[in-house]
């Protein structure tokens, strides 16, 4: 892996355990942009706070890699609907940062993207 790329890792992955953490140290930032078609908001923020610290973890060691990227695209999906209530919501709140929920949105595409560079396999280099 390139020096490049090993340094992205390691800011992606110091990321989202931040983001994760933040699920539980403010809870109520999450809860706000919760979909109210969802159950359970509260556990819900809670179990996204742990997946994504937990799949921030598992980027770090080669052999958890792809399967932690393809599990942290897979939750960039599932928490897409929160960013699009954000929007809404502050859209009919005429909030001043509705501009910040409607960039949000595109780069939870740039996320994927990232974390699309590390779901594939790497050549093993025999010397």
């Amino acid at each position: 892996m390139s020096k490049f790329k090993k340094i992205f890792l390691y800011i992606m992955s110091t990321m989202y355990c931040f983001t994760g953490i933040s699920h539980f140290t403010m809870p109520e930032y999450f809860l706000a942009i919760m979909p109210p078609y969802l159950p359970w908001h509260l556990k819900l923020v809670y179990l996204s706070g742990a997946c994504e610290i937990l799949f921030a973890l598992l980027l770090i060691p080669r052999s958890t890699r792809r399967i932690a990227a393809w599990l942290l695209i897979a939750l960039l999906i599932a928490v897409f609907p929160a960013n699009i209530q954000m929007t809404i919501n502050y859209a009919n709140e005429h909030n001043p940062e509705l501009w910040i929920s409607i960039i949000r949105l595109p780069i939870q595409i740039f996320l994927v993207w990232w974390a699309c560079i590390y779901t594939k396999n790497e050549l093993v280099s025999i010397k």
